[in-house]
């Protein structure tokens, strides 16, 4: 038996309120297209300004999920 193959793929989630938010809207949305989503890494954290003010939270996160051939 063969061991896993695993993808990985870097998504920008967002939120108006925190990173965490920010970083779970971008797992919970890949989770409704990918299957077998294992680990998430947040890599970077930034924030959108306008007008002196925070507008959004940004949390860049590296997604694994486990490939699937169709071979």
């Amino acid at each position: 038996m063969p061991g896993s193959v695993y993808k990985l793929i870097d998504l920008i989630g967002t939120s108006a309120t925190s990173w965490e938010e920010a970083a779970k809207n971008a797992v919970e949305l890949a989770g409704e297209t990918l299957d077998d989503l294992r680990v998430a890494e947040v890599t970077e954290l930034d924030m959108k300004i306008e007008n002196d003010k925070v507008v959004a939270y940004r949390a860049k996160v590296r997604l694994s999920f486990k490939y699937h051939s169709d071979m």
